[in-house]
């Protein structure tokens, strides 16, 4: 979370409130059967309810119901002590309401990579990148404190928790690890439901917590240091890929960029190099735009790394870190026309596969009216300012996640955990005398979100060595499909 030094391991107790709707369990659904739709508020506020007026509820249709909801005893005793819902029906005229008592609070436990931590900011200032092993060390000092003082923050005992949400991948196969032992652990202490969470989808989804009325399908660019992705968001767990990177993610690119160019990196490469960057001329260089051969919607950052290194040696501009506070005005402004030429080029790039995912998406839902900017990158300003001009081309809205949500947090893994604890997507509690050195955890580092688009389609080497597991949107509906 941007603006404040966080520890390494992210964890959160879902505390901000969304209104959204919720299938109903038997219980509560038996004096609104006759109607044709109910009314459903869900307020989530650490632990402790607020009831809302009416006339902010969200309409929720009954063909919508899983009828899975109501069928696991489990989920409906956890769900009976933390989230409420007023159901207001309308029986032949007669209206009425009723309270049904369907709570639900999330622990999130998010480790995949480096986080946005000051504990990790000391590791990317010395390596210029994330270092798996001191990262996973790091990870370990830390977990057991910041889960108990997420607890303690909400005022809340474990007790009060209704399931345990964590990151599973795609990630460091040993930061991963950690948050998964803590969360068996601490699940399997307290008996609680745990929701193995997918890091992309949690980055697509933060933007349902902030912005009540996003509503599924819409397009989604998820932009981090490690991913690119270009994804048609049709339901929960429903995601078609239009395009991913082929070689380097564009969080990646500012990152190395910024590192060569002395930046000071205790605050991350991307928000050290847009600062530089306002200060210089974006068409000084000129840059080529990655792919523009190919009339598809993926990515490639690796060739325009090159041309900035090229750039930066041919200026034979000093690489030591941070030292950029030591020198001249005239070099300074040498680096900040590479910082800025870089930028536009980038983000120019985005712009190109945005526009034509625009086009593909439309044409599979035409009802799509958004398109959310989520990962780490969506926090530069720049980014926004550019897509806001593509969105308002083709007379769709822009939706950006809050800059502390867009970069790696555990309230976005708790609401993707609520989300599909809803629909009963979840594992039992683990054994609580469970041996780890005899447990093989259920770790994906690389495991793609959604089934890739046939006209979208790469036959790029590093997309093929990336499937080591089947999509989400498969496992998902392979479940669906066995449970009918």
């Amino acid at each position: 979370m941007m603006g404040v030094s966080f520890p390494l391991a992210s964890v959160s107790l879902l505390s901000h409130l969304r209104f959204i709707p919720i299938p109903i369990t038997a219980s509560a659904s038996a004096s609104a059967s006759a109607s044709a739709s109910s009314w459903l508020l869900l307020c989530l506020r650490n632990g402790s309810w607020r009831r809302k007026h009416a006339a902010a509820v969200t309409k929720w249709d009954h063909r919508h119901h899983y009828s899975s909801f109501a069928s696991h005893s489990l989920l409906k005793q956890r769900l009976s002590h933390s989230v409420a819902v007023r159901i207001r029906y309308d029986n032949g005229g007669s209206g009425g309401e009723e309270e049904a008592v369907l709570m639900s609070t999330v622990l999130g436990i998010e480790t995949s990579c480096d986080d946005t931590a000051a504990a990790i900011t000391d590791l990317l200032s010395r390596y210029g990148g994330v270092a798996p092993k001191m990262a996973e060390e790091a990870h370990l000092q830390v977990i057991d404190q910041v889960v108990q003082q997420a607890l303690e923050n909400a005022n809340l005992k474990e007790t009060d928790l209704s399931a345990v949400a964590v990151t599973i991948g795609p990630g460091l196969s040993l930061c991963l690890r950690v948050g998964v032992q803590k969360a068996r652990r601490f699940a399997g202490k307290f008996r609680l439901p745990i929701i193995g969470v997918h890091h992309m989808e949690a980055h697509a989804l933060v933007a349902r917590l902030v912005h009540k009325e996003l509503e599924f399908p819409f397009l989604a660019l998820l932009i981090s240091g490690g991913h690119n992705l270009l994804i048609l968001a049709r339901d929960l767990g429903d995601y078609v890929q239009l395009g991913t990177t082929i070689d380097d993610a564009i969080g990646e690119a500012f990152d190395k960029t910024a590192r060569w160019l002395g930046l000071d990196m205790r605050r991350g490469g991307g928000p050290a190099l847009e600062e530089l960057a306002r200060e210089g001329d974006p068409h000084s260089i000129k840059f080529s735009v990655p792919m523009k051969q190919h009339k598809d919607c993926n990515f490639s950052y690796a060739g325009l790394k090159t041309q900035v290194r090229m750039a930066i040696e041919s200026r034979n501009i000093n690489t030591e870190k941070n030292v950029i506070s030591s020198i001249d005005c005239e070099d300074r402004k040498a680096r900040a026309d590479i910082a800025a030429s870089f930028q536009r080029v980038a983000v120019l790039h985005l712009e190109e596969r945005c526009e034509r995912a625009i086009e593909w998406a439309l044409g599979i839902e035409p009802s799509i009216t958004s398109l959310v900017i989520s990962g780490g990158v969506a926090s530069n300003q720049y980014v926004r300012l550019r897509l806001d001009d593509v969105v308002e081309r083709n007379d769709l809205q822009l939706v950006c996640p809050p800059p502390r949500l867009c970069t790696d947090n555990g309230v976005m893994v708790a609401w993707t955990g609520i989300e599909h604890f809803r629909l009963g997507r979840f594992d039992p509690p683990p054994p609580e005398d469970e041996q780890e050195d005899t447990v093989q955890f259920d770790l994906r580092p690389r495991w793609p979100l959604g089934e890739e688009y046939a006209e979208g389609r790469s036959k790029a080497r590093s997309l093929k060595r990336a499937r080591v597991h089947p999509s989400l949107t498969s496992i998902i509906q392979a479940s669906v499909k066995l449970h009918r």
